[in-house]
This record gives C-alpha cells, structure tokens and sequence, in this order.
C-alpha cells in the first residue's frame, strides 16, 4: 500500500531536473530533487524507479524516502527540497545581568585551592550564588567567548 503517491506537473519536472543537472545547490535539495523525479508517477515521467532502488541508488533509506515524498504532498515543492526548520524552541537563559555577573565573576579569584577558573567552576559558582537556577559550563564558555577578546586572562579549559 502506497502512502504518498507523488505526481509532478511539467513545470515541476523542468525546475527539478534543472537542479540535477546544472547550477551550484545543496547536495540534500540535489538528492531530494532526485528522490521526487524518480518516485513520479505523472504523466510526464517516462520511466518511474521502485523506492528500494532509488534508496540503493543514493544510498540513502526508505524512511528518508517516504519523508519527502510525504512532505511534497502535505507541504508543496519548496518544502520537500528545503530542510526542514526544527519545531524546538529555546528559551535564553543567559540574559545580559546573568552575562555581567558571570564575567565579574571570572575575572575575581578563584576559590581556595585553585590555581585559575574552569567553566565547571564558575557555572556552579553562579548556582550558589543564585545568578541563575542552572546553567552548563557549556553555556558559560559560549558567554565568556563573546567577551574573550576584551579580556586578557585565560580560563582553565
């Protein structure tokens, strides 16, 4: 039982082929291109390929198949070409007041024991002192590389 069954028009066809065979693309809009020139069912195609072979082909699965296949149908042609935007959304943690204490933070002594900063250091730092609930010390490395240039010292990696 087919699920999505893709039919281009003409002009479809003409502005798919194009990508394939000319121009400067994303290898990922070349190879979905490809993917919906060979599962065509229209009556423009000459020759339509089985899903297994196009998937042996590319060398790419099925599932990745019937991904674009199903986008095309559901979202039109500049979906199913595209990639596909992600349907997370992040909150900021770090605002511009977490961002100041973090770097007077690191730009004070270390604690008693330690020779310099480390990331871990100072994102549990700031949690104790309730700069902020929680943060990453990845999160802490990507606010201190926006000041690095402006400041001379080095952190303890």
């Amino acid at each position: 039982m087919k699920l999505y069954k893709v039919t281009l028009l003409a002009d479809e066809r003409e502005e798919l082929e194009a990508i394939t065979h000319k121009g400067s693309h994303q290898s990922q809009k070349v190879i979905n291109a490809l993917i919906l020139l060979n599962c065509d069912e229209g009556e423009f195609n000459d020759h339509r390929s089985r899903g297994e072979d196009v998937a042996n082909i590319l060398r790419i699965s099925m599932r990745k198949i019937d991904r674009i296949k199903k986008r095309f149908i559901e979202e039109g042609l500049d979906a199913a070409l595209g990639r596909q935007q992600s349907q997370r959304s992040y909150e900021r943690k770090a605002d511009g007041e977490f961002e100041a204490h973090l770097v007077a933070l690191s730009c004070g002594e270390p604690p008693e024991g330690f020779a310099r900063w480390s990331l871990r250091l100072l994102a549990d730092r700031a949690v104790e002192l309730e700069y902020i609930d929680s943060v990453s010390y990845e999160t802490v490395r990507r606010v201190l590389k926006k000041t690095r240039s402006s400041r001379g010292g080095r952190l303890a990696g």
